[in-house]
C-alpha cells in the first residue's frame, strides 16, 4: 500500500511540475552555453525599443522613487514586480517592470513631465534566464507571492522524488546492486567537483 502510494506522489508530482522543470532544464542549458547562444545575436545584449512617450502630472513633493514608480506603474496599466531608483544625478527616475515575456524600462523625468516607456526585444534566451532567475516574496504582488510559494513546492517535489527514488530502488531488490554502482559514481563525481572546480 505504501509503496503504490509513494509510486503515485512520485509520478503525479512529475506532472505537475513538469513545465517548471522543463523551463530549469532549458534555461539551464542557456546559462552554461551563454556564449554559444549569445553568438545567434551576434553577442549583444537583447536590444530596448521605444513603446510609448507622454506626459505624466508629477510626483508629490518629498515622494520617494519606490512609491512613485508604483504609481508610474498604475497610470500605466503595467502593475506588477518592479523596483525603481533615482538617478545618480537625481533629475530622473529610473523603473524596471520585471516581465518575463516583456520586460519595460521607464524613465520619468519630473523636470519636463516627460515618461519614457521602452519594453526589451524578446529573445528566448533572455525569457529563460529571466524566468530561471525570477524570485517571490521579494515584491507586494500577489502574483509574486504565489510564483514564489510554486518555486518552494517544487523544491520540496524534488526532494519527495529523491527520497520516493530511494525507495523504489531498494524495494526493487534486482536492481540494488546496478542502483548503488550508479549512486556512488554520482555521488563520487559530485564530491570530486566539490573539491577541485
Amino acid at each position: 500500500m505504501l509503496s503504490k502510494l509513494l509510486r503515485r506522489i512520485h509520478m503525479y508530482l512529475g506532472l505537475f511540475f513538469m513545465p517548471w522543470m522543463l523551463m530549469y532544464a532549458l534555461s539551464t542549458i542557456v546559462m552554461n552555453h551563454r556564449q554559444f547562444f549569445s553568438e545567434i545575436y551576434g553577442g549583444e545584449p537583447a536590444p530596448w525599443e521605444i513603446e510609448q512617450e507622454q506626459t505624466y502630472p508629477g510626483a508629490a513633493l518629498g515622494e520617494d522613487a519606490v512609491t512613485l514608480g508604483r504609481r508610474i506603474l498604475q497610470h500605466l496599466n503595467l502593475d506588477g514586480a518592479y523596483t525603481a531608483r533615482k538617478s545618480s544625478d537625481g533629475e530622473r527616475i529610473h523603473i524596471f517592470r520585471d516581465d518575463p515575456v516583456t520586460p519595460r524600462r521607464i524613465t520619468y523625468v519630473p523636470a519636463d513631465r516627460r515618461l519614457v516607456v521602452e519594453k526589451q526585444v524578446f529573445r528566448a534566451q533572455a525569457f529563460l534566464e529571466r524566468m530561471h532567475r525570477r524570485r517571490g516574496f521579494q515584491n507586494e504582488d500577489l502574483a509574486s507571492d504565489v510564483w514564489g510559494l510554486t518555486v518552494d513546492f517544487a523544491i520540496a517535489a524534488m526532494i519527495l522524488w529523491v527520497l520516493t527514488g530511494l525507495w523504489m530502488w531498494w524495494e526493487l531488490k534486482r536492481t540494488r546492486a546496478v542502483g548503488l554502482l550508479a549512486f556512488t559514481a554520482g555521488a563520487s563525481l559530485f564530491m570530486f567537483f566539490l573539491f577541485t572546480i
